[in-house]
């Protein structure tokens, strides 16, 4: 146990402690009289949602853009692909870790298909084939060994998460390991390695443009929408409703990867509804 905290190192302490700081800071901004239950902390929450908000649109948004507009999309949809291999191997890991073996058998299945046949994930034969991808994380592990999610929070620069992700962001943090990417991070060339971290947040920010500009034209509330489908989809992911969403936005909203902000909640392998609607519960 010893050896594990001795991995902290003291520069990523060097950037906790500034964050920490802003934090506290602007929290002060904005003040909510009446917050919703999931949100107690909305008035911490709308401001730091603001910050993210500004340095996205600063940095992030237009970087994207340019990505966008100068890369072709079928190299844009290689360099996505390759994340999602690295992201399916630790979603396989979490739902073994969750009992659920038959999603964790597909899952790793779909990372050896795509890394051979599909090289390294270029190419999704996986999903060609009929094996959809299941998002998942130490969050929802939390979350399914009973672990209540906790009221909605949002993190300085990674956007919507809750009491629970949060823990569950922070822990790996601290012993640094930094997945699914971790595999990137062992890279000694340190040049090649924050060039390929770069290009990590650059394809993600450029996959949810499309569903950027669609709650811009359909959400009063950019936060309170972002806030709830947040917590219906990390609800619906903790009850193995998988919802098909490949990333979240620096600004927590989800999108799969066609670019739809609102996640499909329905059940793999559940039969089909009948003509007669179901009886509500207890009657």
């Amino acid at each position: 146990m010893k050896n594990i905290f001795k991995k902290i190192s003291r520069h990523r302490l060097g950037k906790i402690v500034p964050v920490l700081a802003l934090s506290a800071v602007i929290a002060g901004c904005a003040n909510v009289t009446n917050p919703v239950a999931q949100d107690p902390f909305e008035s911490y929450n709308r401001s730091m949602y603001a910050f993210n908000d500004t340095v996205d649109r600063a940095l992030l948004k237009p970087i994207a853009t340019g990505y966008e507009t100068v890369v072709p999309k079928p190299a844009r949809t290689c360099v996505a692909g390759i994340f999602n291999n690295l992201q399916d191997v630790w979603s396989s890991f979490n739902s073994f870790l969750q009992g659920r073996a038959h999603d964790g058998i597909n899952m790793f299945g779909r990372v050896l298909f795509n890394s051979t046949m599909g090289l390294g994930g270029c190419i999704d034969v996986a999903s060609m084939n009929g094996s959809q991808r299941i998002i998942n994380d130490f969050g929802v592990t939390l979350g399914v060994w009973g672990f209540d999610s906790g009221p909605y929070l949002i993190l300085p620069f990674l956007g919507s998460s809750s009491v629970r992700d949060g823990i569950s962001t922070a822990a790996w943090f601290a012993i640094d390991i930094s997945p699914p990417y971790a595999p990137i991070f062992e890279i000694d060339n340190i040049p090649l390695r924050n060039s390929i971290l770069a290009l990590a947040i650059v394809d993600l920010r450029a996959g949810l443009l499309p569903a950027d500009r669609m709650v811009d034209e359909i959400a009063l509330d950019r936060y309170s929408f972002i806030r709830d489908a947040y917590i219906q989809r990390r609800q619906a992911l903790v009850e193995g409703r998988h919802a098909n969403t490949g990333h979240t936005t620096s600004r927590g909203l989800p999108t799969d990867d066609q670019g739809l902000s609102v996640p499909d909640y329905s059940i793999d392998d559940e039969p089909a509804p009948s003509a007669t609607p179901a009886q509500p519960a207890g009657q």
